[in-house]
């Protein structure tokens, strides 16, 4: 079964938990600090529904409970651009990746390794 996709919000929190491992609800509050005005409330609410969707796991340490992600960042990142091409590009990559060409302001660096990976598709 898929796991359910994982909600703006819900990435700042997930990533919060990479950032350091395991993590306290306090440790995801205090690193999320600055870049979200939310209640702690908010920040165990969204720790709960991760573990919930699979995205990560804990184990209880007395009183509080530590978190830790249950995917690597690198299959999140594969779901979430999946889930992307499928609802806005009816799941085809080269249209997104033509558009994200087009649209970005892309280095001469950056467009020589996109270049690269082409070449080395090609040539499999």
């Amino acid at each position: 079964m898929p796991t359910p996709p994982i909600s703006d919000a819900e990435w700042y929190v997930l990533q919060a938990v990479w950032g350091g491992h395991p993590a306290s609800a306090e440790d995801v509050v205090a690193r999320l600090e600055g870049k979200a005005d939310w209640s702690p409330r908010t920040v165990k609410t969204m720790l709960h529904r991760l573990v919930r969707k699979g995205a990560l796991a804990y184990k209880k340490d007395g009183k509080r409970y530590l978190y830790s992600p249950a995917v690597s960042r690198r299959e999140s990142v594969r779901r979430a651009i999946r889930d992307f091409l499928d609802r806005v590009f009816g799941g085809a990559a080269a249209p997104a990746i033509v558009h994200i060409v087009e649209e970005s302001r892309l280095s001469r660096e950056e467009l020589e390794r996109l270049k690269a990976l082409v070449e080395d598709k090609l040539e499999k």
